[in-house]
């Protein structure tokens, strides 16, 4: 009898925890699948302003800091303070814990000794007028759930761009594209999406990785059809990339895209779950839990992974953007389609350059394997 009671007393226990974890799971899931547009991602460290000098910014000294290339410098909530800084400079003196920045222009705000700031792809705020200086109008694409914000820059070909930002970022994050592509004269919709600001909330309030949010997209392909476009590339940063696989692979319209260009895309969600769940802090004995339970709630267990045997669906030239160092988004699965579709697919690599920011790494040899790609195109 003793044993019979001890036994079930450790039945109960196990069920308890098993409980307790799966429940501290699922409201750890909140975290995953509620990211707020412009909200922190792995590998954006905070970092302390140590000086500003002009035209210099000094930074705390981590990986982060160290990175190549053009980012925008923005307070932790990002709605503060936007600055934008360019190459580290090593020969200007600094302390062994230090690393100094140039720092292009402080657009918001002000930066001061002692603030907290982070790294962010986004290099500017504001719209295409605002920031830009180039001329744009005002959208509102009706969509699945409501009206969806947009920005259209008119151009004199028939070949539209259609963008659409990911993870951690908003709809500024095309802008700094859109110099680039006005100068091809191409007409470009920049366009939010459920959850974004301005935009409707899903139901439930949760992400699905780009698995419904698609549909999001392919509103913006039939308000770019009814609006004089021929042909449609599908421009897609992080989960924006995975709608736009999607919507070119399943829209009624999809005979209408011409070419996608997809920046870190999201293909495995189930590695890009837990790089999320441990970005937000999430114990390590919970994270399988936290997984799961998002899993679960967002029906992402059906398709965890694109392969290659869901590119059979893409019938156009593809240009992905991805390197090693994309703690979000693992780069292998890209490496995997563009191996196994040498002729459509093509994989122009990034090293040094964390998730949706591998323009920022070195924009001028982006911009030239995007010219080579889209001239065809046109």
């Amino acid at each position: 009898m003793r044993a019979a009671r001890t036994a079930a007393a450790a039945a109960t226990t196990l069920i308890g925890a098993t409980a307790t974890a799966l429940a501290a799971g699922r409201f750890a899931s909140d975290a995953i699948l509620k990211v707020p547009s412009g909200r922190p991602l792995p590998g954006d460290p905070r970092l302390t302003v140590h000086a500003v000098d002009g035209s210099r910014v000094t930074l705390t000294r981590a990986l982060a800091a160290l990175r190549p290339g053009v980012y925008g410098l923005t307070d932790p909530t990002g709605h503060t303070v936007h600055a934008v800084v360019g190459p580290v400079l090593d020969d200007i003196p600094h302390s062994a814990d230090t690393v100094v920045r140039a720092l292009d222009r402080i657009a918001e705000g002000a930066l001061e000794p002692g603030a907290s700031v982070r790294l962010t792809p986004e290099l500017h705020h504001g719209d295409p007028a605002t920031a830009l200086g180039i001329a744009h109008s005002d959208i509102a694409v009706p969509g699945e759930l409501g009206p969806l914000p947009g920005w259209l820059v008119p151009g004199p070909r028939d070949t539209w761009v259609i963008a659409v930002h990911g993870l951690g970022t908003t709809r500024a994050h095309p802008l700094n594209l859109l110099p680039f592509l006005h100068g091809r004269r191409v007409p470009v919709l920049a366009v939010g999406y459920r959850g974004d600001p301005d935009a409707p909330r899903p139901p439930d309030g949760l992400s699905r990785l780009g698995d419904a949010e698609w549909r999001d997209l392919d509103a913006a392909l039939r308000f770019a059809v009814r609006h004089g476009a021929n042909k449609v590339v599908l421009y897609g940063w992080s989960t924006g990339a995975t709608m736009a696989l999607h919507a070119a692979a399943n829209s009624p319209l999809r005979d209408r895209v011409s070419g996608l260009v997809l920046d870190s895309p999201v293909l495995d969600k189930g590695a890009t779950l837990r790089a999320l769940a441990a970005a937000r802090h999430t114990p390590g004995p919970l994270v399988p839990f936290a997984v799961r339970a998002a899993q679960s709630r967002a029906g992402l267990y059906g398709a965890p992974r694109m392969t290659m045997a869901d590119a059979q669906a893409i019938r156009v030239p593809v240009l992905i953007f991805h390197g090693p160092d994309d703690a979000l988004a693992p780069w292998g699965p890209s490496r995997e389609l563009a191996a196994g579709h040498p002729r459509l697919i093509s994989l122009h690599t990034v090293r040094d350059a964390p998730h949706a920011a591998m323009w920022n790494a070195d924009p001028a040899r982006y911009e030239e394997a995007l010219r080579r790609f889209l001239t065809p195109l046109m």
